[in-house]
């Protein structure tokens, strides 16, 4: 695939050029009802937000891809796949579960292991898991701050929602393929 071929067909998508067109209008409207200052500092500051977080998502994207290169399609559909069933949502919450960081790692490789062949309903548990059942930040944020009776509470009772969320997801999936 030529470079030009790629970026029509992943940097010029609808969604790039959806938030490219709300962030040139909203640049505009903050000039035109706050001034060239206002607007001169919230460029700088997204300027510095860019060069602060551009290295981690160019390292997750690069993880993206050495992901989707590096497992085999036949391993992953295996594992990850349509078919593999409640394994594949065991997997799935496991890794949603065990994933530090935030969305900077944990997006781009939703997107190698679906790429590589993980189904839909499986990467919907894996981000629902890595949501809502997060062990970095249940040991780093909740813990110290909410104590153990509350998060334990807590996540009883955010259990079941990746499983929820892969059974909607493979519900609707079936439905939109029939």
């Amino acid at each position: 695939m030529s470079v030009i071929a790629y970026i029509k067909r992943e940097l010029l998508d609808r969604s790039t050029l959806f938030f490219t067109a709300l962030a040139l209008c909203s640049g505009l409207a903050l000039w035109w009802l706050r001034g060239e200052e206002a607007f001169r500092v919230a460029a700088y500051s997204s300027g510095m937000l860019v060069l602060m977080i551009a290295p981690i998502i160019l390292i997750a994207m690069v993880i993206s891809c050495y992901v989707r290169k590096l497992l085999p399609t036949k391993l992953v559909e295996r594992w990850l796949g349509s078919e593999s069933g409640l394994r594949g949502l065991a997997v799935a919450m496991l890794g949603g579960m065990v994933t530090p960081g935030g969305p900077f790692a944990a997006f781009p490789l939703v997107v190698g292991f679906y790429r590589a062949g993980a189904s839909f309903e499986i990467c919907v548990a894996y981000l629902t898991s890595w949501t809502v059942l997060g062990l970095n930040r249940v040991l780093i944020w909740e813990l110290p701050f909410l104590g153990f009776d509350f998060v334990l509470l807590r996540l009883l009772i955010s259990l079941p929602l990746p499983i929820i969320a892969w059974m909607l997801a493979k519900l609707l999936t079936r439905q939109r393929n029939a």
